[in-house]
């Protein structure tokens, strides 16, 4: 677990950086311009695709904090600064783990929130069927925004696509392809299993990730809340009862 918990530390550190980098080519080269241009369609889908990894990343992070001060600060940093911010605010979480729980396992501790629950049975139910709409229309929406740059301009094979800020919103989507890569061989329990999302996920971006989603949250009866997706299915039941993650506050 030791070496888990370092390979996993490097890797966000190192992503971190490369994003970085990414932002700062096309700053220099043509700011932020390339974005905004309507007829490139193929530079429209790369976006549109970061922003479904940003719609996640931040409904993860709503659940993990509560305070309406960062969630305001986390929401303008990850828009400007996409996967630096993910990256950062994960490697943060690893190296704040305690000794006793990062010699267990990482991921099970760093991806709930550490505090006292308050949830009523009530909006269990309603958030279920909530997220499974809005994961499932976002996963709709990325599909006929790539269905439409593919009827008009066709395959995206040529060289006028990669504006620098298509350039850098694919360095991003695909940093994050890394990290529910990670996410998903968690919780996948067969490496078949997690190599076929995993190679979905590369081929399909945030659509795969939206299918992958609505799978996990199909599997979750109307009482059981959502952040239990974000376990594996031997972790789903100690989630609920584990001291450790009741008790401690200061993550």
């Amino acid at each position: 677990m030791a070496s888990l918990l370092i390979s996993l530390k490097t890797l966000y550190i190192v992503l971190m950086c490369i994003m970085a980098v990414a932002i700062a080519y096309t700053l220099v080269i043509d700011g932020d311009s390339s974005c905004f241009d309507l007829s490139a369609r193929w530079t429209i889908v790369a976006v549109t695709d970061f922003l479904v990894f940003m719609v996640l990343i931040v409904a993860w992070y709503f659940y993990k904090e509560s305070s309406w001060i960062k969630r305001i600060v986390f929401i303008i940093m990850i828009f400007w600064c996409g996967s630096v911010v993910t990256c950062g605010y994960i490697s943060m979480l690893l190296f704040k783990l305690p000794p006793e729980e990062s010699l267990k396992d990482a991921l099970y501790f760093v991806l709930p929130k550490h505090q006292n629950r308050d949830v009523t049975g009530h909006t269990i139910r309603s958030s279920v069927v909530t997220a499974k709409v809005i994961v499932t229309a976002i996963g709709c929406c990325m599909l006929g925004v790539t269905i439409y740059a593919y009827i008009i301009d066709g395959f995206p094979f040529f060289v006028e696509v990669l504006t620098p800020c298509t350039i850098t919103a694919l360095t991003d989507v695909y940093i994050h392809i890394v990290v529910f890569s990670v996410w998903i061989a968690y919780k996948e329990s067969s490496w078949i299993s997690a190599l076929f999302w995993i190679l979905l996920l590369v081929c399909f971006s945030s659509i795969a990730i939206c299918i992958y989603i609505v799978r996990e949250l199909f599997y979750l009866s109307p009482g059981q809340p959502i952040s239990l997706i974000l376990f594996n299915n031997s972790n789903r039941d100690m989630s609920s009862s584990d001291p450790l993650l009741i008790v401690r506050s200061d993550v």
